[in-house]
């Protein structure tokens, strides 16, 4: 009752002007909005601006809220509905990105289903999420649902398909509450789901073989350590091999925004070869976890300049003391977002 009591009251003093009010009252949601925005999106620039645009239209429009729900599922629809928006101007979207043109690229075996847009999510972001509890209607818990494997099926669906699977089967919405977010009704709501379902599990099965989202964020374990520690070595070292042990016999590496895919050990072989182990090269790794998966700042050393230049973001799925799955991001920007530097001394 007092937590309550003090909404009510941050409410009617946020509806009177004072920004202050307004910003404790939206500062305990804000974050759960960012990563529901995220999901969403598939992009933590796109939900970040997304947010924003959440928290200025919630302010704008404060005196509409009438407490017939919560103020968190007001803000969700908010977000949901400013999502949607900006899927529907898709205008901001890369295009399909050409491959790096450092290498010649081996052949891929297909085209890879990561769409151009897709970013990976710092998990320094996500410990705000610990005591977050889905709700009864939910399907994927909380950290479960924010694997690359999972963001990445929620972007093969339709808008509206994406959002009401977020709403129901991630946040446990019950029906009738997405139908009122979405101005929908609860039939369409229900079909919505259905096809969603079918897409989403589809692709988690062939991703994970499990057909579930992917790992989900565990406390590191022993084996996640050795792993870690094995791919630092032997990226540093330029030990294809070495690294190659680690690879699951079906593999899968995508690099977006290229949509490539390469599949299974010869392809990956072939992949490294060409791009990473290239003869002169030397790296240095530094290890910081991703969608509640490892992952890796990837430096590249430059012998004029004395440093090591940033070079990639990988983000690697697991399965005891294997790999299943590595995604390299070489939009070097993004590094930032995981504390990571621009660059490295040499020593």
């Amino acid at each position: 009752m007092p937590m309550e009591l003090d909404t009510m009251e941050l409410i009617a003093r946020a509806r009177a002007g004072d920004h202050d009010a307004f910003r404790d009252l939206v500062d305990m949601h804000s974050h759960e909005l960012q990563v529901h925005c995220y999901r969403i999106l598939g992009s933590l620039q796109d939900a970040e601006d997304a947010l924003q645009e959440t928290l200025v239209s919630a302010w704008r429009n404060l005196g509409e809220f009438g407490e017939r729900s919560s103020l968190r599922t007001w803000l969700y629809k908010i977000a949901t509905n400013r999502c949607l928006s900006m899927l529907r101007a898709d205008s901001r979207r890369p295009r399909i990105a050409p491959p790096p043109r450092e290498a010649a690229m081996p052949e891929p075996t297909g085209a890879g289903e990561a769409p151009p847009w897709l970013e990976p999510y710092p998990d320094v972001l996500l410990d705000h999420l610990v005591d977050q509890r889905p709700g009864p209607e939910a399907r994927y818990e909380t950290t479960e649902a924010i694997s690359l494997a999972f963001i990445t099926a929620l972007q093969l669906l339709p808008p509206r398909q994406r959002a009401v699977l977020v709403l129901r089967d991630v946040l446990g919405y019950h029906a009738a509450e997405v139908a009122r977010m979405l101005d929908a009704t609860q039939e369409s709501v229900h079909s919505a789901l259905k096809r969603a379902r079918a897409t989403v599990d589809n692709h988690l099965a062939d991703s994970s073989g499990t057909g579930t989202g992917g790992p989900a964020r565990q406390p590191d374990t022993a084996a996640e350590h050795r792993l870690v520690a094995r791919f630092t070595d032997a990226m540093e070292r330029a030990d294809l091999d070495a690294l190659i042990e680690l690879l699951v016999a079906d593999v899968r590496l995508s690099m977006p925004p290229a949509m490539l895919e390469y599949r299974g050990i010869e392809s990956a072989q072939r992949l490294l070869a060409a791009v990473v182990f290239v003869p002169g090269r030397t790296y240095r790794v530094v290890p910081t976890r991703a969608n509640g998966q490892p992952a890796f700042g990837v430096y590249l050393a430059d012998p004029c300049a004395g440093v090591f230049h940033a070079y990639s973001l990988l983000v690697i799925a697991t399965a005891g003391d294997t790999i299943t799955s590595l995604t390299g991001f070489h939009n070097t920007s993004i590094m930032t977002r995981f504390g990571l530097p621009r660059t490295l001394p040499e020593t």
